[in-house]
């Protein structure tokens, strides 16, 4: 995901056949110091570019300030080389009494121009905690006005059940499973990666 400029956007429910693209690899080396789970696991430097849009049967849930504010199984997940996932939840999963316009806005080459919301649950606020699309570029219609949080500006999120580490990145907000692997390589976020 690269951005440049602000801006602002989002969009709605299109979904795009991402059989075609090799990111499920079976285990072939040794990752006993990863914690081993159900799923696959999956190689970011296997996933496409440009991204996939694609739904997940799985489970999320975001937490702040001690509360729920989304849960949902009907979200999105969009796969880009060298990221980790980011989770988008349809916005009616959403508590979104918690949720206040920011003034925030970006660009994506790939998705189109992003809005931003604060997140605000009891005595605790966070700005630019989550985006979404108003008007997304047509690959990305299925996502339109769907909301992805950073995983560290919340208390916690969760994919099916598994709290995830946040991207490291104060820009990218990917969701890091157990499953997700970066390789030799690594993940894109720290200081370094920036033109990956």
């Amino acid at each position: 995901m690269r951005l440049f400029q602000t801006l602002k956007s989002r969009s709605s429910s299109t979904r795009i056949n991402s059989s075609s693209f090799n990111y499920l690899k079976t285990p072939k080396r040794n990752y006993s110091n990863k914690k081993m789970s159900s799923h696959p696991i999956e190689s970011v430097w296997d996933y496409p570019r440009p991204p996939a849009c694609e739904p997940t049967p799985l489970k999320v849930q975001v937490v702040y300030n001690g509360e729920t504010i989304a849960e949902s199984e009907n979200a999105y997940r969009v796969l880009e080389t060298s990221h980790p996932p980011t989770y988008y939840i349809p916005i009616q999963d959403v508590r979104t009494e918690v949720l206040s316009d920011s003034s925030s806005s970006t660009y994506c080459e790939w998705k189109g121009a992003a809005s931003y919301y604060n997140v605000k649950v009891g005595d605790k606020s966070t700005p630019n905690a989550a985006w979404y699309y108003k008007n997304p570029n047509k690959r990305f219609e299925a996502i339109k006005d769907f909301v992805c949080f950073y995983p560290s500006k919340m208390e916690a999120c969760y994919v099916d059940g598994e709290k995830v580490k946040s991207q490291q990145s104060d820009f990218y907000g990917g969701w890091i499973t157990s499953w997700i692997d970066g390789g030799s390589k690594g993940i894109k976020g720290p200081r370094g990666t920036e033109w990956w």
